[in-house]
């Protein structure tokens, strides 16, 4: 088996190092991009481009949740059926928030798509839980 000098080794050491940063930089630049294309994606959806354009009102927004969505989260938004949603804009963007709102994808939650207007206010109501 060849033996290596120091020399030798802190090069190949040097070498690993140089090719690790260009992968994790790779990586990031992936993430970041993919990101960004999501955001995009999610921005350009003519609905949630006209919500988000809207000033909401959350005492609307608070009726249209208790009509709507207290069966499941509970008149104060502790959660029932559905998980509470308490502080859900911490963890959530506006664009997620709607988006989960109207995309029907965690059942037994039902796939809800208000007008435009009354989008903005729920979200409004939302943001301030």
């Amino acid at each position: 088996m060849a033996q290596h000098t120091l020399e030798e080794q802190t090069e190949d050491l040097s070498s690993l190092l140089k090719k690790a940063a260009l992968v994790a930089v790779a990586l990031v630049m992936a993430v970041v991009l993919s990101v960004v294309a999501v955001r995009y994606s999610q921005a350009s959806d003519p609905y949630i481009h006209e919500v988000l354009a809207l000033q909401g009102d959350s005492s609307r927004g608070e009726a249209i949740f208790r009509m709507n969505c207290a069966v499941c989260h509970g008149l104060e938004a502790n959660g029932e059926v559905g998980p509470k949603l308490l502080g859900v804009s911490d963890h959530k963007t506006k664009v997620g928030l709607i988006k989960q709102v109207i995309s029907g994808q965690t059942p037994p939650m039902p796939q809800f798509q208000p007008d435009p207007r009354d989008m903005a206010d729920l979200l409004d109501y939302l943001e301030r839980l």
